[in-house]
């Protein structure tokens, strides 16, 4: 039986710790048997966990030992460093040949230990930039719900851990008990989209009294019209050239990147409180056809128009011919 055991630390938040206990508790073979065998180990016996409460452990970290997978759940802001001894026992599990997972900001242990350099991870998207500036050797992925390399993998949020766990069952044992274990979970086997629909995408600040903000200002209240580089240029009394240029030092993107994030924030507005089709919203948008607000909305949000609705409202769509 393959087993898990599932790190927790002072601050551990509880539904990052509960995520893969009730994904692989209901993993089972096909005769019925239990896929996995669930443990939890800790520095300690008593763990404070985020909420006010203690949680009692009755694994130390020797459980790290023999363990085929290793988890270590999110915490709360403020937590303690761990402890050398922490670092030091997730860095034998890994010289031993265990899989090591993190759940959402339960990353930082890793690339603490020194388990992410070099690779690819993710994690909340809030907490995205942070990992990347603290640990410039790891490849942060904001955009993505999980992301394996092989022996470490990394998830975003809490729910996010459900997919990465699914997916390590499906490596394991195949997609027929993943598959169950999705039905136990109440949930699908694999989600549409990442972690890009859920990221609030903020226009890169502009400095207080640029001579860009009355531009801005006219290309936010004309979306729905075309809008070329050549006409923000003349409007801003400048030659193409010079005015990208002059654009990218002050916003740090390229002028028609910045109108496409409006483009798709107006979009996602309108789908998010109105009724209107999605062909009318991306008219509304300003994008040239139905394909090309699909093509480009989904490029930038990581999911397509229809399903970012189905997501972020109870709406249902309106009818094709808009009645």
């Amino acid at each position: 039986m393959h087993s898990v055991t599932i790190l927790v630390l002072d601050g551990v938040v509880p539904f990052d710790m509960a995520a893969p206990l009730q994904v692989f508790d209901c993993a089972r073979l096909p005769d019925g048997r239990p896929a996995y065998r669930v443990r939890l180990c800790a520095e300690r016996p008593e763990v404070a966990a985020d909420g006010g409460f203690t949680l009692r452990v009755e694994r130390g970290l020797q459980a790290l030992a023999d363990a085929d997978t290793v988890v270590v759940p999110g915490r709360a802001e403020g937590a303690p460093p761990p402890s050398p001894a922490v670092l030091a026992a997730l860095r034998q599990a890994a010289a031993a040949g265990a899989r090591i997972a993190s759940v959402c900001v339960g990353v930082f242990v890793l690339a603490e230990a020194g388990l992410l350099d070099g690779l690819r991870a993710t994690t909340h998207w809030v907490a995205a930039d942070r990992l990347a500036r603290a640990y410039p050797l790891v490849d942060v992925e904001p955009d993505v719900l999980y992301v394996d390399n092989g022996r470490i993998l990394t998830s975003a949020g809490a729910a996010a851990a459900l997919d990465m766990c699914l997916h390590m069952i499906r490596r394991d044992l195949g997609s027929a008990v993943a598959a169950n274990a999705a039905r136990m979970s109440v949930m699908p086997l694999e989600r549409e989209g990442g972690q890009a629909q859920f990221i609030v995408h903020e226009h890169p600040p502009v400095p207080r009294g640029s001579h860009l903000e009355p531009l801005l200002e006219w290309i936010e209240d004309n979306l729905a019209h075309e809008v070329t580089l050549g006409a923000m240029a003349a409007r801003a009394g400048m030659s193409e050239r010079t005015f990208s240029r002059r654009f990218r030092e002050q916003t740090g993107t390229t002028p028609l990147q910045w109108l496409l994030r409006a483009r798709v924030r107006r979009a996602q507005y309108l789908l998010e409180n109105s009724d209107h089709t999605v062909e009318r919203i991306g008219r509304q948008a300003g994008f040239g056809s139905p394909t090309a607000f699909r093509e480009r909305f989904r490029k930038v949000v990581g999911t397509t128009p229809h399903a970012y609705r189905s997501s972020f409202t109870g709406r249902r769509p309106a009818p094709a011919d808009g009645s």
